[in-house]
């Protein structure tokens, strides 16, 4: 089969159509009414009060208009989408009761590329597709459907320019998540630190005192096919998963230039070493807005969206450095006023903790990752509501 038009990446001009229906989903009127208070609530011994910004991004409302726009253009049509569409449980479950399919990840239909056909929609996620992936679907004829987040987008561009002028891309980011191996894809020679540990033996070897054995011990899964540290080390492009900590990056790429500077002196910087931030802003906005809700002394803060968000988990991260922390998924997980079910900030196992909830008066903090919607914000707040009486 020959290759099929472009990934369409505009919508379909109906957003007058789904519109109430993302507003009945995903719409909190309980949510603007406490921004409109000054992000605060004061329920009887309760008093919440929310981070200026959380939630629904930009990149991630726009995903998830696509879909449903998607969804309404090909009624007759079999839709699929090639994984989670963004890392929240309740949009991705709603998505499969609209009827539409997942090719791989915990709700895979069973269904492979080689079962595709031109009749078939095929969406990308927020995070994107490896090229080679987005060429399969291609080869099949199928229409794809590109919800591709702009900020992700822009960092492709960033790690293709990198690959144009044969410099190797050393992104800060987690290899395994699907935006990182997107990425990758698109790279040319590239290594995936996901923290100052790792980027710590990066430099060790660029310095020219790192060990070759360690180096694959370590990154073994991270780095390009037949990566030769010794060779593809000397001239790098810095960039980042858009999720990731910004004061983490900045660090690293700190370290990656001091080691550059180190080996080769500071006259060859610029011609060895370029550093662009690809932080997503609006990443970046709830950071720090979730630093300036931990400077007022809440007695707890709870971080709201899914396990699998890498933007969430950093928030919870951030929060944990104020008051004690619980990253939840949703109202579910608070189980009474005596036991709440959480996501552990340090090993990342789900557990549950008992007598998390003062007595008294209680000040809660509240944020939510980019792919949490406001209903869901909502539903934590009415559940807090119930408990505290």
């Amino acid at each position: 089969m020959g290759f099929h038009e472009k990934p369409h990446r505009g919508g379909f001009g109906l957003e007058s159509v789904v519109r109430p229906q993302l507003e009945k989903q995903y719409a909190s009127s309980l949510i603007e009414k406490i921004r409109e208070n000054n992000f605060c609530l004061k329920e009887g011994r309760l008093r919440v009060y929310l981070a200026e910004e959380f939630g629904f991004c930009y990149g991630v409302e726009r995903a998830v208009e696509y879909a449903y726009e998607t969804r309404e253009k090909f009624r007759d049509r079999r839709i699929f989408l090639t994984d989670e569409i963004i890392h929240n449980p309740r949009v991705n479950r709603e998505l499969r009761e609209l009827g539409v399919q997942f090719l791989s990840g915990t709700s895979s239909c069973g269904l492979s590329v080689s079962d595709l056909n031109e009749k078939d929609i095929v969406m990308m996620p927020a995070f994107g597709v490896p090229v080679e992936a987005l060429k399969q679907f291609q080869e099949r004829g199928c229409v794809i459907v590109d919800t591709t987040c702009g900020s992700v987008m822009s960092v492709w561009k960033r790690v293709e320019s990198y690959a144009k002028d044969d410099f190797t891309a050393v992104i800060h980011g987690k290899y395994d998540h699907e935006e990182t191996r997107s990425t990758c894809s698109r790279a040319g020679k590239y290594l995936v630190v996901k923290n100052k540990e790792e980027a710590r033996l990066a430099c060790e070897y660029i310095s020219g005192a790192g060990s070759r054995d360690l180096f694959f011990k370590t990154f073994s899964n991270a780095c390009s096919p037949g990566f030769d540290p010794g060779r593809d080390l000397e001239k790098i492009g810095f960039a980042n998963q858009t999720t990731m900590l910004m004061k983490e990056s900045v660090e690293i790429s700190s370290m990656i230039r001091s080691a550059l500077a180190s080996r080769y002196g500071e006259a060859e910087i610029e011609a060895r070493f370029r550093h662009f931030d690809t932080i997503c802003s609006a990443t970046q906005d709830r950071q720090d807005a979730i630093r300036k809700l931990g400077e007022k002394k809440m007695d707890l803060l709870l971080v709201i969206g899914g396990y699998k968000s890498s933007n969430t988990g950093h928030l919870a991260e951030i929060a944990s450095a104020y008051a004690p922390a619980f990253h939840i998924e949703d109202a579910d997980c608070i189980l009474s006023g005596d036991r709440i079910s959480h996501r552990r900030i340090d090993t990342r196992t789900i557990t549950e903790t008992p007598n998390w909830l003062p007595e008294g008066d209680v000040k809660i903090g509240i944020t939510a990752g980019a792919s949490t919607p406001n209903r869901v914000v909502e539903e934590v707040i009415e559940r807090l509501i119930r408990i505290t009486g």
